[in-house]
């Protein structure tokens, strides 16, 4: 798989999906915990698939060098 969420993305994803996971313990027990494990699944592996289908990235461009 091929990173293609960056660092920021990455950070907003992890701890959005932490605070809706906790949400479903402490606060009102809906479904919402559901969508919190797929955002921090998606924050830890660094890959949306969801991106894939968008054909979208938040990762920078690596700048690539010339062969010698």
């Amino acid at each position: 798989m091929k990173k293609n969420v960056g660092t920021t993305d990455q950070i907003i994803r992890v701890a959005l999906g932490l605070i809706l996971i906790a949400l479903v313990f402490v606060g009102p027990q809906t479904q919402w915990g559901w969508i919190g494990v797929i955002l921090f699944a998606t924050g830890t592996m660094n890959w949306c698939p969801m991106y894939i289908i968008l054909r979208r990235s938040t990762c920078k461009a690596k700048p690539t060098t010339p062969p010698m």
